[in-house]
């Protein structure tokens, strides 16, 4: 067996790490078949980015802080509180 990457992909209400998920996406390097997005089962792996942290993931990466455009304060977009979680996990060597 060897070891491989697993990400996991948050996007959260907030820059916070304690506030709600609202959407996710999960690929495995051990497993591909349990790569997942987040419209596939509709309920996240964790509540709150902090409940990956308690889990063991490992954060990696958090999306810059940005200032919203003046007069685009309310407009619709991209989720922008995105955060990237690593873990290594085993997979079977061919």
């Amino acid at each position: 067996m060897s070891a491989r990457q697993e990400v996991l992909f948050l996007w959260l209400d907030t820059s916070s790490l304690a506030s709600r998920v609202l959407g996710w996406a999960f690929h495995s390097g051990a497993d591909p078949s349990l790569d997942l997005e987040g419209t596939e089962t509709g309920k996240p792996p964790y509540a709150r980015g902090v409940d990956a942290l308690a889990d063991g993931w490992r954060l990696i990466q958090t999306s810059q802080l940005m200032p919203p455009t003046p007069g685009a304060e309310l407009q619709v977009s991209h989720l922008k509180h995105e955060f990237l979680f690593e873990r290594w996990a085993e997979a079977e060597t061919p």
